[in-house]
Protein backbone atom coordinates (compact mmCIF):
# COMPACT_ATOMS: atom_id res chain seq x y z
CA UNK A 1 0.00 0.00 0.00
CA UNK A 2 1.43 3.38 -0.95
CA UNK A 3 1.52 6.21 1.52
CA UNK A 4 -1.17 8.10 -0.40
CA UNK A 5 -3.53 5.14 0.04
CA UNK A 6 -3.10 5.07 3.82
CA UNK A 7 -5.96 7.00 5.45
CA UNK A 8 -5.45 5.50 8.90
CA UNK A 9 -3.37 8.48 10.04
CA UNK A 10 -6.27 10.95 9.72
CA UNK A 11 -8.05 11.76 12.98
CA UNK A 12 -11.62 10.47 13.15
CA UNK A 13 -14.15 13.04 11.99
CA UNK A 14 -11.62 15.18 10.15
CA UNK A 15 -12.92 16.42 6.81
CA UNK A 16 -11.30 14.88 3.77
CA UNK A 17 -9.09 17.61 2.32
CA UNK A 18 -10.08 16.59 -1.21
CA UNK A 19 -13.66 17.64 -0.44
CA UNK A 20 -12.69 21.02 1.00
CA UNK A 21 -12.98 24.05 -1.23
CA UNK A 22 -11.68 27.60 -0.88
CA UNK A 23 -14.28 30.34 -0.50
CA UNK A 24 -14.49 31.22 -4.21
CA UNK A 25 -15.08 27.63 -5.32
CA UNK A 26 -17.58 27.04 -2.50
CA UNK A 27 -19.47 30.17 -3.53
CA UNK A 28 -19.50 28.98 -7.14
CA UNK A 29 -20.81 25.53 -6.11
CA UNK A 30 -23.66 27.19 -4.19
CA UNK A 31 -24.47 29.69 -6.94
CA UNK A 32 -23.40 32.69 -4.87
CA UNK A 33 -20.80 35.42 -5.09
CA UNK A 34 -17.65 35.28 -3.00
CA UNK A 35 -18.75 38.55 -1.38
CA UNK A 36 -22.06 36.99 -0.29
CA UNK A 37 -20.25 34.09 1.37
CA UNK A 38 -17.91 36.51 3.13
CA UNK A 39 -20.93 38.48 4.34
CA UNK A 40 -22.61 35.31 5.62
CA UNK A 41 -19.43 34.47 7.52
CA UNK A 42 -19.39 37.94 9.04
CA UNK A 43 -23.06 37.60 10.12
CA UNK A 44 -22.42 34.21 11.70
CA UNK A 45 -24.65 32.30 9.26
CA UNK A 46 -21.79 30.04 8.28
CA UNK A 47 -18.55 28.70 9.69
CA UNK A 48 -15.69 27.34 7.60
CA UNK A 49 -15.25 23.58 7.80
CA UNK A 50 -11.55 24.11 8.39
CA UNK A 51 -9.12 27.02 8.60
CA UNK A 52 -5.54 26.41 7.56
CA UNK A 53 -2.60 27.61 9.69
CA UNK A 54 -2.25 30.50 7.21
CA UNK A 55 -5.89 31.52 7.76
CA UNK A 56 -7.32 30.15 4.54
CA UNK A 57 -10.96 29.16 5.07
CA UNK A 58 -12.06 25.89 3.52
CA UNK A 59 -15.60 24.59 3.06
CA UNK A 60 -16.91 21.04 2.86
CA UNK A 61 -20.12 19.56 1.46
CA UNK A 62 -22.21 20.39 4.56
CA UNK A 63 -21.13 24.04 4.43
CA UNK A 64 -22.02 24.21 0.73
CA UNK A 65 -25.45 22.72 1.47
CA UNK A 66 -25.91 25.35 4.18
CA UNK A 67 -25.01 28.06 1.64
CA UNK A 68 -27.63 26.67 -0.75
CA UNK A 69 -30.19 26.67 2.06
CA UNK A 70 -29.39 30.29 2.94
CA UNK A 71 -29.73 31.24 -0.73
CA UNK A 72 -33.08 29.43 -1.01
CA UNK A 73 -34.51 30.90 2.19
CA UNK A 74 -33.37 34.40 1.24
CA UNK A 75 -34.89 34.06 -2.24
CA UNK A 76 -38.13 32.89 -0.57
CA UNK A 77 -38.39 36.16 1.33
CA UNK A 78 -36.58 35.47 4.60
CA UNK A 79 -34.21 38.19 5.71
CA UNK A 80 -30.68 37.19 6.66
CA UNK A 81 -31.49 38.17 10.23
CA UNK A 82 -34.52 35.83 10.25
CA UNK A 83 -32.40 33.04 8.76
CA UNK A 84 -29.81 33.53 11.48
CA UNK A 85 -32.52 33.33 14.15
CA UNK A 86 -33.90 30.14 12.57
CA UNK A 87 -30.43 28.60 12.65
CA UNK A 88 -29.91 29.66 16.26
CA UNK A 89 -33.25 28.15 17.31
CA UNK A 90 -32.55 24.94 15.44
CA UNK A 91 -29.10 24.65 17.05
CA UNK A 92 -30.46 25.17 20.57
Amino acid sequence: MSRSDDTSQKPAGEADEKQLLPIGKAAQQAGLSRQSVQYYLMLGLLEPTQTTPTGRRLFGPKAIERLRLIKHLNASGYTLRAIRELFLRHHN
